[in-house]
Parts: C-alpha cells; structure tokens; sequence
C-alpha cells in the first residue's frame, strides 16, 4: 500500500489511454508544436513509461519545457529536433521517473540568471548547482542510476548520477543536454559517464567537475582518444531519446536496450598520435576499491628508475578533478611511488599515449617496495659497470612478489641498456655475429596493441643459386603476406647455401634479431610467429622444433623436411601448406607423411601437438596465395613459455636451453638426445636420454614456489625441499634472453 501511496503522490499512477490523452491535452495547450513533441515523446518511451506514466505527469514535463524555450534566450536558438530530443526527455537513463523539472528550474534559475549563452549558462550550472544541492562524487551511493532526489537524499552519487543531475539542470532552462559515456575504457581500467550540452555544436564536460578554462576539457580526454568506435566495448555513446536501433551500454543493466543511443566516438577518438599534443598523467590514492581517497607523496619513477616528477595526491573533500599531473613524453613507462608515513609502496604504468589520463591507484592492491628491493634499487641506481656481479642484492632470497617487482625492474634496465647498445644494427638493419650478417627488410600492419607488436618472420626461397637469385626471391618474400598487425619481417640469408636457413649461425642471429625488436620496438615476445616459403619452409621445419620456446606459431610453405624431428613442436602449434603436385624432391608426399606423423603425436599426447596441414590439390609448388590462411590461424596464438609438459629433442644444431630445462656444461649435450618432462603437483619428471648438469628454471609461473618440490629422473628422486628466488637468477636468465616472459626467478640443481 505504501509503494502505491507513494506512486500516486507521484503522479506515476497510469490511466487507460494516458499516451493519446497526453497527445491531445498537449495539443490543446501549445499547438501543433505541442502535438509533435507529445507525440515524439510517447513513440520513443519504453515500454514500461508508455503503461505507468499519467498524462498529468507528462504534461506537466512537456509545458516546463515549452516554458523554459520561451524564458530563456539560449533556448529560443535551439532547432526543434534538439528541443525534441535533448530538453523535451524527462529521464537520461532508466532512473526513477520523478518530477524534477520544476525543482531543478527553481534551483537553476538564479544560477543562470547572468548567463548570455548556452556555455555560460552551463558552466555555471557545474559549478554551483553541485554545492547548493550537496551532492558529489562518493563511491558510497546505493546504485549508480539514482535520480536527482535521491541523489540530493544521501547527498551521493557517481559519475553517472552527477551526470544526470547536469543533464536534467540544463534541459530545466532549455539547453540541450546528454549523457555521454564508455562502457570500458581500451586500457580496461573502467567505465566513465560525463555529460554534452549543445551550443551550436555538442561539447563535453565533467559533471561537478568544471574546469576554469572552459569546456571540452577534463581529465578523460586522454583515455577518450583511445576509444575504438568498432569495438562496442571501447566505444563512446550519448544518450538519444529517438530510438534508432543503438542501445546505450549501461553497466548496471547490461543488456538492457531501454536507453537509444548514438555512437559519438569518432568525436573523442584521435586518428593519430600527433592529433593529441603532450601526455598529462593524472595520479589519484585511494585506500582501497570503493574507499576514500589518501594524501600521499607520489613520484615518477621512469623506465629506468630515475625520477622524473615528485608531487602529493589529494584527500578528504577535494574535487576529483583536483589531482596532480605529470607533464610526460609520449611512450613513456614506469613507476609510481607513494609514500605514506614510512611505508613505500608502488605500480607500473604505460606506456602513455598522448593526451590527458588519470591513473586510479589503491593503497591495498600496490606492492610494497621491502628492503630487498631497496637493495636491489640501489644496486641498479649505479652505473652499469661499477655494479659489482657477487652484491648482496643480487643473492637475496626473495617472496613471490619481490621476486615480481624485481622481473620488471631488471628487465626494464635490460632494456634500456639494450636499446643503447643495439640501436646502430637496428637503424641500419643489420646484425653481424662473427663472419655472418643478417639484413632484413620489414614492412607494419595495423595498430599498436595494448600489450605490445607481434613479429612475423618470414624466411624466403631460393637456395644453392647464385646471390642475385636468393636477394630477388627475398625482395619477392616482403610482398608476400600482409598480417592484420604486426611488424612483417622478411631476412636475407646470411649465405647461399641449400640450407641456408638452418645451418648454425641462423639460432643466435634469430635469437637477436628477436631480442632487437622486443627493445627496440616494442615486440612483445610472446607474439613472435615463424614462418617461411621453398627453402624458408625448409628453415621452418627446422628451426621451428629447436626454437619452439621462441615462438607462438610456426607455417611452413613448400619446404621439405630433410632429416628435422616433430618432437620439439609438442608446445608449437605449427601449420603445413603444400601444393599437391608439388612433387620435386617428393615434397607433396613427404609434408602428407609428416601431417599424418602430427595426427599421430597429437592424438598420443592430449593438449600437445596443435598443428593445422594443407594439400592443395591440383596445386604445384606456387600455391596461389591460398597458404595466406596461416596467418589468422598463427594470429590466435601466443605463446606459453611455461608448459607443464616438454619434449625436447636435440638437432644436429645443439641447444643447452629449451624452456625451463637448462643445461650448464655444452659438452653434456649430444645430437638426438631426448628428454621429456612433465610437472605434475609440484613433482617434476623428468625421462629419456637426460644430460649430465641438467637443472630447472623455474618461476611462479610455472608452479607455486614457496611450496616444496621433488624431481624424479628416470624413476629415481634426486631432489625433494625448496628453491630459492634470487635477483641473480634473473639478471643471468635476462641476460641470455631478452625475454622478460620466460624470466626465471629460481635455479634447480642437483648432483
């Protein structure tokens, strides 16, 4: 009974045939006019509104409005599909239908009673209105689509309830007002609502976050220039009450399509880099998700650990807009440091892409920087080559998440010095090692992921031929396949041999090469894909299985075997096209053999072996472009440096590391050996031809290490207790490899 007492005080108690009552009562009051907008109003409502709503309750709506076009001077400027749209509507979302438009035009009127336009009339409304209602930002409200009344009620509201106090203001004295907002931002850090109004084109504001310059400004400019208006998710939406078929993505009813929308992302989106001058970086403190915000000593610690910026976030009452920013180079990443009382915690961010953004950090989730890794920083703060390699820091036992901490700043480091060290071979594309060297040509596809570039390399024909030929059938392998993204990287063999793709020399230079552009351009290294054509494809079936822990994915095109095993593919996923009449060398019989060999593994092993094979009928050994299908395949993969399963097989090209097995002594390793291991509740075991001085790299990746393990060798325990994380371990895995996804944090030996 309370609930319907409650309704009809409202004026939300429906009659029967209220929407055509209103349509004629509006008529009768303001024209033709007054018949358009009621009928707009009424063919655009949901459902629900259409059933519960009174004509009294709309009519009353609809002659405010009429009365704040004839009142106010903005509003007489205002074109009737804006008037309709955009001051008419008695909602913005699917808050509770009340009567707000008198109250707020009560209130709002002496706030724009000096204002001349539509902006000043706005601007004002955002910095007075928030005060003389008491409400603003507050995490503690009871739901995030609260109407204007019941914000005013706790005196609380998120983003999306300012934004719809702002917009309901603004339509009560006629401006055209919406809101606008992401479901998720692309850097996945949340969603965000603020608010447009129409002043002879739309603008953008914070509600209760005005800015003294003026409008289209606030601290989301930044993270609105990555909006992606083809992906729903990243994608910018205003609110429409004219319904054309979009569904404004609210948060808290997903799903819902209650709310039209328009998508205006390509408003907010920048095309380029260079569309947005500078990166400001915003810092807010808060002691935990939902909490309250802490003052704090924060500083900007580079991609190096060097500081760059020292300033305090804000607390208490302060506006949300009111928070330090950081002037910083585009690209730029690194660290924060908070410091609170004696206690010194920190997060990574960027890179940073031009333009304004806030980074949102909680006091409760940040890692603590502990006296090993002050150690270790200090360690690091000396210059390279007076960093002694027997320091204390190095041989400290470390927790999980020091051992964390200390991947990303070692890596960081290793990078930096890398990109110094290897700029000159980068710039002129060149690597030599020994008496080989190794050019290449590369061409960039697509946009630039969040989590970094993928590598496609891609090995070209030719052979024992004459030098011309192989550089034509090189210059033909640049033009050859287009990745959607991704850098796409044709080499030149070092020599023209008929195998000159997997002759000895090619493992370190690949291994460079890869190294070169994780530094240097920003390849994240489990995203490097392999591939190659005729005797490229001949390097494929090679290289693939000896590197496998390099790589995603690997294809190989009209190559022939030889003598390669496809045991080291257990992990690869590996994909084979061949021209069925492709029959030089027997290729076409032979790829059909080894396709079947891949069945067969696969089917032996569960979850290893993912392989993809091609014959072409009717095809010979230029397959017409048809082998471009591995490219999406090898795109859906990246690569997993820590399986809990290995077979590693040694070519005629010895290796001494291969995942997380590792071996010391070159002598220990022989052609053909073979090891399988597999860990298994913390138990590794490991059979076959094991080398003498083999040892495990292991990391929290791969398996819990505060936990005991035992390693079983050809059915006999040789270990069973803790290991231990070092900084050392990590700064000799990284510096092997470049590779900071297959860091190892610990070294398992045994006699």
């Amino acid at each position: 009974m309370k609930h319907l007492w409650l309704l009809f005080v409202l004026g939300l108690v429906a009659a029967a045939g209220a929407s055509e009552d209103f349509i004629a009562t509006a008529k009768v009051r303001h024209g033709e006019p007054g018949e358009r907008a009621a009928r707009f109003l009424v063919d655009n409502m949901p459902p629900h509104d259409r059933e519960t709503l009174s004509t009294g309750f709309l009519a009353d709506n609809l002659d405010l409005a009429f009365q704040a076009r004839t009142n106010f001077p903005w509003a007489r400027l205002v074109p009737e599909d804006l008037f309709l749209n955009d001051v008419l509507p008695y909602a913005v979302f699917d808050e509770t239908r009340e009567y707000w438009r008198g109250d707020l035009l009560a209130k709002s009127r002496e706030i724009v009673k000096g204002a001349t336009t539509a902006t000043e009339a706005a601007q004002a409304l955002n910095r007075q209105l928030f005060k003389l209602i008491n409400v603003h930002y507050n995490t503690g409200r009871k739901r995030p689509n609260q109407s204007p009344s019941e914000s005013m009620q706790s005196g609380k509201a998120t983003c999306t309830g300012l934004s719809i106090i702002l917009v309901d203001a603004c339509r009560a004295v006629g401006i055209p007002a919406r809101a606008v907002g992401t479901p998720l931002w692309t850097n996945e850090r949340g969603n965000h609502t603020w608010t447009e109004i129409w002043d002879g084109d739309w603008h953008f504001t914070g509600a209760d976050e005005p800015d003294p310059a003026g409008l289209d400004r606030g601290w989301f400019v930044g993270d609105a220039a990555q909006a992606r208006a083809d992906v729903p998710r990243f994608a910018i939406y205003a609110t429409s009450w004219k319904r054309d078929g979009l569904g404004f993505p609210m948060v808290w009813a997903q799903g819902s399509q209650e709310v039209a929308a328009v998508n205006v992302t390509p408003r907010y989106a920048k095309s380029s880099a260079a569309d947005v001058e500078g990166v400001h970086l915003g810092v807010r403190l808060w002691d935990r998700p939902l909490g309250k915000r802490l003052a704090a000593k924060v500083c900007v610690l580079d991609g190096v650990r060097r500081e760059c910026a020292l300033a305090t976030t804000k607390a208490g009452t302060a506006d949300l807009n009111d928070l330090p920013r950081f002037n910083l180079p585009p690209g730029t990443r690194g660290w924060l440091r908070f410091t609170l009382g004696d206690e010194i915690r920190e997060r990574p961010f960027g890179p940073l892409a031009r333009g304004e953004s806030t980074v949102d950090a909680y006091w409760s989730e940040l890692a603590r920087v502990t006296p090993h890794l002050r150690a270790l920083e200090a360690w690091l703060a000396r210059p390279r080559e007076q960093r002694p390699t027997n320091a204390p820091a190095l041989q400290a036992a470390l927790t999980q998440s020091e051992a964390a901490r200390a991947v990303e700043w070692l890596a960081a480091d290793r990078l930096a010095s890398l990109a110094l060290d290897r700029a000159a071979e980068m710039d002129a594309r060149t690597i030599t090692i020994g008496d080989k060297t190794l050019r290449w040509m590369s061409k960039t596809f697509g946009e630039t992921p969040t989590n970094g570039r993928s590598l496609w390399i891609s090995m070209h024909g030719g052979g024992n031929a004459p030098a011309a030929v192989n550089s034509q059938q090189w210059t033909n392998q640049i033009r050859l396949y287009e990745p959607a993204e991704g850098i796409y990287l044709a080499p030149r063999a070092p020599t023209d041999t008929w195998n000159m793709w997997h002759e000895g020399h090619i493992d370190p230079l690949f291994q460079r090469l890869i190294d070169d552009h994780v530094a240097l351009r920003g390849v994240n290294p489990d995203k490097v894909y392999l591939m190659g054509y005729s005797a490229g494809g001949d390097g494929v079936w090679q290289l693939a299985p000896r590197m496998a822990d390099r790589f995603a994915a690997a294809a190989m095109m009209a190559g022939h075997p030889n003598e390669a095993s496809l045991l080291g593919l257990r992990d690869l996923p590996f994909a084979l096209f061949m021209g069925g009449d492709d029959a030089a060398y027997n290729r076409n019989k032979i790829a059909a053999e080894r396709a079947a060999e891949l069945d067969h593994l696969a089917q032996a092993d569960p979850g290893g072996y993912v392989h993809m094979s091609r014959i072409y009928e009717g095809l010979g050994h230029w397959m017409n472009h048809k082998d471009a299908e591995a490219l999406p395949w090898m795109a859906g993969f990246v690569r997993n440096p820590w399986p809990t399963k290995i077979v590693w097989f040694q070519d005629d090209v010895l290796h001494q590391r291969f995942y997380w097995l590792q071996v010391v002594n070159p002598a220990s390793v022989k052609e053909h050996q073979k090891v399988v291991a597999v860990l298994q509740d913390h138990t590794f075991r490991i059979d076959g031809d094991v080398p003498a001085g083999l040892s495990l790299r292991l990391s929290d990746r791969l398996l819990n290490l505060d936990q005991p393990v035992r390693v079983i060798v050809n059915g006999k325990k040789v270990f069973s207790g803790r290991v231990v994380r070092q900084p050392a371990v990590i700064l000799a895995s990284l510096e092997e490899r470049t590779d900071p996804s297959s860091v190892a944090t610990a070294v398992l030996r045994w006699k």
